[in-house]
């Protein structure tokens, strides 16, 4: 019996989405040998799986049947409160007591699954797209517990590619440059990414890149709401994304902080010398969990208009996805503290402002793997793929920031393009073909090959170096 027939891949789903193009990748995933499961935080995707003749589990029912009494050492969790900042800051909670007794069920639920899919005699691995819900991070912790592989799904830096991250939820460390030459897929990608200034947007992400008010008016957007609520209110089907009412009240005031904050925004013209520092997705797991220490982002833009020698400027931008996201008042308060803070204008193209930074400071994001794309000089502050490349400046604790930016602003050391195009041929080579919950065929197909050459089904072939 080769290691497929021993093999059951068990997938977590939050959402339909999610469950439809899992269950597409599972059919795929079977015709290799695998079996696979799906342990469902959503009663109408296990009904769905039910109905296709798939191995489904409710984790609402057995997280009732459990219950919440749960040893945390056992799970290797030394702080279970530290694991609640995503969902806190994702629907704006604050019940501690509720949050625990939620992720203590979703453990036992999930320890009830793999019980029964254990006792089939096969091995277990986990598969999730990455997150900080609490039952994400249940499913995480317990299959770890038990010794069973956990593969995160992250997307990349390059489009239609995926990380594939095992065992950890911190980013995967990608070094260098290790001095091979970039080959021409690569070459030609970062060119043109460059040359048509297109932001990194996963295909499931993108009705998130849009002005607020024509997310509140999307008919799909609309539709969903009406679903979900009539899910919630009407049929009493349990979901994660349950909080139908802030969901909308969120959109609503990000609909008038965005009003409000475009009073000050600015343009490029006249700003320069300027440090940039792009805010980051404020319910992300990059800053709640990966970087928890900046999930203040506006206490560290104080702290970087403070330290920023006269006469550069401090330039921030929101996150093109989630403009408004920011609090108003802390922000018009800043502007007023700090005459060398400058908010830009949110539809600026981030390369454009990139590409004038005298220094480009970031937690963690993608818009720091795009400044060194460009050339610029780039200081990361935390838990960030690219932070053991030797052409970024690693700042290990806040308080060499400011002697590690002031030297960068007096004496900017050159970078070098072929390191540089030697360092993205080194991150191409960690990715692998695959665009999440994108249900056509040749992505589930090259999906399915990406996830079983990690997983070392057998007669799969490594695909980690696939040109896309």
């Amino acid at each position: 019996m080769n290691k497929s027939e021993r093999q059951i891949v068990v997938f977590t789903t939050l959402a339909m989405n999610q469950t439809l193009f899992f269950e597409a990748l599972g059919r795929a995933l079977e015709e290799m040998g695998c079996r696979v499961a799906y342990i469902c935080f959503h009663e109408r995707s296990h009904e769905h799986l039910l109905g296709r003749g798939v191995r489904s589990f409710n984790a609402f029912a057995l997280a009732e049947e459990a219950g919440a009494d749960v040893d945390w050492d056992a799970l290797g969790i030394a702080n279970p409160a530290y694991l609640l900042a995503t969902e806190k800051a994702a629907f704006e909670l604050a019940n501690t007591s509720h949050l625990l007794t939620k992720l203590g069920g979703y453990a036992n639920a999930v320890g009830r699954a793999l019980d029964s899919l254990a006792a089939d005699g096969c091995g277990l691995t986990m598969v999730q797209e990455l997150g900080g819900l609490t039952s994400l991070l249940a499913a995480y912790f317990v299959a770890r517990s038990r010794d069973i592989d956990n593969w995160f799904i992250e997307p990349s830096f390059f489009r239609g590619r995926v990380l594939l991250v095992r065992n950890s939820l911190e980013a995967l460390p990608i070094a260098g440059p290790s001095g091979k030459s970039i080959t021409p897929a690569v070459a030609a990608y970062l060119e043109n990414t460059i040359r048509q200034q297109s932001a990194i947007i996963p295909r499931k992400d993108a009705h998130h890149y849009r002005a607020p008010l024509r997310k509140i008016l999307d008919a799909r957007h609309i539709r969903r709401l009406a679903e979900k609520s009539a899910d919630k209110y009407l049929l009493g089907k349990r979901e994660e994304y349950t909080h139908v009412g802030g969901h909308v009240r969120r959109h609503v005031k990000m609909l008038m902080r965005g009003g409000l904050l475009a009073r000050h925004y600015s343009s490029l013209e006249g700003v320069e010398p300027y440090i940039y520092y792009p805010l980051h997705v404020p319910a992300d797991v990059a800053i709640t969990l990966r970087s928890s220490q900046y999930i203040d982002q506006l206490a560290l833009i104080d702290h970087l208009c403070r330290i920023t020698p006269h006469p550069c400027k401090v330039a921030i931008k929101e996150h093109p996805a989630l403009v408004g996201a920011i609090d108003y008042g802390r922000t018009r308060g800043l502007l007023r503290a700090h005459d060398n803070l400058v908010l830009l204008d949110a539809r600026i193209n981030n390369y454009a402002v990139l590409n004038r930074a005298r220094v480009v400071i970031t937690v963690n994001s993608k818009a720091g793997a795009e400044a060194l794309a460009l050339g610029r000089p780039v200081l990361v502050l935390g838990d960030a793929f690219y932070r053991p490349c030797s052409l970024v400046c690693r700042i290990d604790r806040l308080q060499d920031l400011e002697p590690v930016l002031r030297s960068v602003l007096r004496a900017p050391s050159s970078i070098s393009q072929d390191e540089v195009l030697s360092y993205f041929q080194d991150v191409w080579e960690q990715t692998y073909p695959g665009e999440l919950y994108v249900t056509e065929e040749k992505n589930i197909a090259a999906f399915a090959r990406s996830l079983a050459s990690a997983l070392n089904v057998h007669g799969v072939d490594n695909v980690q170096y696939v040109a896309g």
